[in-house]
C-alpha cells in the first residue's frame, strides 16, 4: 500500500479507497465541541439546519438533515447490535449535538473495523465529555472482549475550575479487532524519583544499584562451585551471571567457552563486582542504562503537551506531541505496518511514522485523511520541512484537483477550500478567516530567507477565483507596501489581461542574490502545467492556525 494523503470526508474515502483488512493500526482524534456547555450538547435540535460541518479548529457536530440520513443508514445497514445501541441512544439523548456526534462516529467506526486486519488495533482519542458514550459504541462494534485499555493522558499540569476538580486529562480507548492482535512490549524511561530511590550509587560508568549475584537453589555444575572462597551452595544458592552485561564485554560465542568462575573474573575485571566492607558475599553493580525502563502503563504522565515554544508546534490547537503517537505505534504495530489516521489534522500521526522510519529503521506506510485543504497543506509543508518528503515522488495525494476543470469545480463547491488548495500549490500559508472581519487583502504568506541581510522575509499572496482587472494589481501593490513585504503573488483562476501584466511590470523588482518581480501574476492553469512562482529559499513558517470553513456537502471527494 502506497503512502497516501486523502482530501475529503473520511467516510466516502474509507469506502472507496481503503480495502477491507488492509490496515494494521488506526489512530483517530476526531473533532468534538468539548468546550461547549455540557447541557447545551444535549438540547433537542431536530429542526432543519445547514449541512453538518466538521471544522478543524471549531470542532463541532450538529443534528440536521445529513445526520438524520446517516442515522437511517445505520438502521438499515448496520449489524443488529449496532442498531439496538444507536436506537437506545436516540431515546436517551434525543436529536442533540451529542447524538449527532455519536451517529457520525458510529458509521465511521463500523468502516474502520472493516479496514482493520484481524491482528489490528484501534486507538480512539477523546476527552471526558464524550468518552463514556464512545466506549459503549466501541464495545458494540468491536466487542466487549476486545477492549484492552482506557488510557489516561495527563495533557496539562493544571486547569483551574471554580466548582469542580480541574480537568487535566484526555482519554484514549484502545481496542483490538480480535484476541489475536499484535502487541510489542514497550518501555518508558524511569522517573527521576525512581532513579534517586533505587540507583543511589554512581561511578565513572554512571548510576547503579547493588543486586544479588546469586539465584535461589543449589546447582551441581560450575554455577554451584566456589569463586574466590565464596561458596553459594552453603547458602542454598548458585551464581547467576547477567548475560546481557557479559555480552557488552565479550562476544556470545566466546562467552560460551568460559566456565562460570571465568565469567565472574571477567565481570570483576571490568568493574561490575562490588565487594562489601563487611561480610564476604559479592554483589553485582546493575547500571541504570542496562534496563529498558518501566513497561508502559495506562496512565501517561511522562509525555507533556506541546508548549508554545516547542519546535514541533505548528499552531494547530488540537496538535498532539509526536512522542505520544510514537509510543502507540511502537506498542501496536510491526515495523512494516500500515497506519491509518482518518482525522489527520496537522499530521502528527504521519510525522511520527516518518520519524520512526528515518531514525529507528521502521518501514511504515501511512494513510491520512482530512476534510480541509488547510490541514492537507499543513501536512505537506510539515513533511517537506521535517523530512524533505515531496508529494507524488514520496507519497500520493488523492481528492485534490489535478487540472483546470477540477479547480473550477472545487471553486464552485466551496471557494474557501479552493483558496486553501490554491495556496498549497505554491507552499503558501493561509492567513485569517475572511468570513469574519474585514478583508485585509491577504490570503496567504510565503516566508523565505533574505541571505544578503540574514533575515526572514515574507511575500503576500492573493487568490482570485472570479473576474480580475488591473485595479486588483494596484490593490496588491498597496498591501505589499502596507505590510512591508518583499513582494506579492497574484494567484488567479482566470487569465490576466494585458493591462494587469503591464501594471505588474511597473512595480519593478525586489533584490536578494538575484532579482524577483515585485508583483508576480500566475494562473492556476500555469501552475498545474509546471510553472513555479519565483521565490527565494522558503522557510516552513509556523504561525497560529486559522479557523477553517465548511465541508463538501455532496458527501463526495473533491475531484
Amino acid at each position: 500500500m502506497v503512502k497516501t494523503l486523502f482530501y475529503g470526508d473520511n467516510l466516502p474515502v474509507l469506502r472507496n479507497y481503503i480495502p477491507s483488512e488492509s490496515v494494521d493500526l488506526v489512530y483517530l482524534d476526531p473533532p468534538f465541541n468539548s468546550k461547549a456547555n455540557y447541557n447545551i450538547l444535549f438540547e433537542d435540535k431536530s429542526g432543519k439546519n445547514s449541512q453538518a460541518q466538521v471544522e478543524a479548529f471549531e470542532d463541532t457536530w450538529h443534528w440536521n438533515e445529513e445526520t438524520e440520513k446517516t442515522y437511517l443508514e445505520i438502521i438499515n445497514t448496520a449489524p443488529a447490535e449496532v442498531v439496538d445501541m444507536i436506537s437506545a441512544y436516540r431515546k436517551f439523548i434525543k436529536q442533540s449535538d451529542m447524538f449527532a456526534y455519536i451517529v457520525m462516529m458510529t458509521i465511521r467506526l463500523v468502516e474502520l473495523k472493516r479496514v482493520l486486519k484481524p491482528t489490528g488495533s484501534i486507538y480512539l482519542h477523546c476527552d471526558p465529555t464524550a468518552s463514556h458514550y464512545l466506549k459503549v459504541v466501541m464495545d458494540t462494534i468491536f466487542g466487549v472482549s476486545n477492549f484492552r485499555n482506557e488510557i489516561i493522558w495527563k495533557r496539562t499540569s493544571a486547569h483551574n475550575s471554580s466548582k469542580r476538580w480541574g480537568p487535566i486529562h484526555d482519554t484514549i480507548l484502545f481496542y483490538s479487532k480480535s484476541e489475536d492482535y499484535y502487541w510489542n512490549k514497550t518501555f518508558q524511561e524511569y522517573e527521576k524519583s525512581y532513579l534517586e530511590d533505587f540507583y543511589k550509587f554512581e561511578d565513572e560508568k554512571g548510576k547503579y544499584q547493588l543486586v544479588d549475584l546469586t539465584g535461589a537453589g543449589k546447582r551441581t555444575g560450575d554455577s554451584g562451585k566456589a569463586w574466590k572462597n565464596v561458596n553459594p551452595t552453603e547458602k542454598g544458592r548458585h551464581w547467576a551471571i547477567p548475560s546481557k552485561t557479559l555480552e557488552k564485554i565479550i562476544a556470545p560465542e566466546e562467552s560460551e567457552k568460559l566456565n562460570t568462575q571465568e565469567k565472574l573474573d571477567l565481570l570483576e575485571a571490568n568493574g561490575y563486582i562490588n565487594w562489601p566492607a563487611k561480610g564476604k558475599i559479592p554483589r553485582y553493580k546493575r547500571y541504570s542504562d542496562e534496563n529498558p525502563g518501566t513497561l508502559i502503563q495506562d496512565i501517561i504522565t511522562d509525555i507533556n503537551p506541546l508548549s508554545s515554544q516547542a519546535k514541533e508546534r505548528l499552531g494547530y490547537p488540537t496538535q498532539k506531541p509526536r512522542t505520544l503517537l510514537e509510543r502507540i505505534i511502537k506498542s501496536s504495530a510491526k515495523e512494516d505496518a500500515v497506519i491509518l489516521d482518518p482525522f489527520c489534522g496537522c499530521g502528527t500521526t504521519i510525522s511520527a511514522c516518518e520519524n520512526l522510519n528515518k531514525n529507528e529503521g521502521y518501514k511504515l506506510n501511512w494513510q491520512g485523511i482530512d476534510i480541509t485543504h488547510l490541514a492537507i497543506n499543513l501536512i505537506k509543508g510539515r513533511l517537506l520541512n521535517e523530512y524533505n518528503i515531496q508529494p507524488k515522488s514520496n507519497y500520493a495525494t488523492i481528492g485534490e484537483p489535478e487540472d483546470l476543470s477540477g479547480a473550477q469545480a472545487l471553486c464552485e463547491q466551496d471557494r474557501y477550500q479552493f483558496q486553501w488548495w490554491a495556496l498549497s500549490l505554491i507552499n503558501a500559508r493561509p492567513y485569517g478567516d475572511k468570513k469574519k472581519g474585514a478583508d485585509t487583502g491577504i490570503d496567504g504568506f510565503i516566508f523565505f530567507v533574505d541571505y544578503l541581510n540574514n533575515k526572514t522575509e515574507k511575500a503576500i499572496v492573493q487568490v482570485k477565483s472570479g473576474k480580475v482587472k488591473s485595479g486588483d494589481i494596484r490593490d496588491l501593490k498597496g498591501v505589499v507596501e502596507r505590510e512591508e513585504a518583499a513582494f506579492g503573488i497574484f494567484l488567479t483562476l482566470q487569465d490576466a489581461s494585458r493591462d494587469m501584466k503591464e501594471e505588474a511590470v511597473k512595480s519593478g523588482f525586489w533584490k536578494d542574490l538575484e532579482e524577483y518581480p515585485k508583483i508576480q501574476i500566475i494562473t492556476i492553469d500555469e501552475i498545474l502545467n509546471g510553472k513555479k512562482a519565483k521565490i527565494p529559499y522558503q522557510v516552513f513558517h509556523s504561525k497560529e492556525a486559522e479557523r477553517v470553513g465548511k465541508k463538501d456537502t455532496t458527501g463526495k471527494l473533491f475531484q
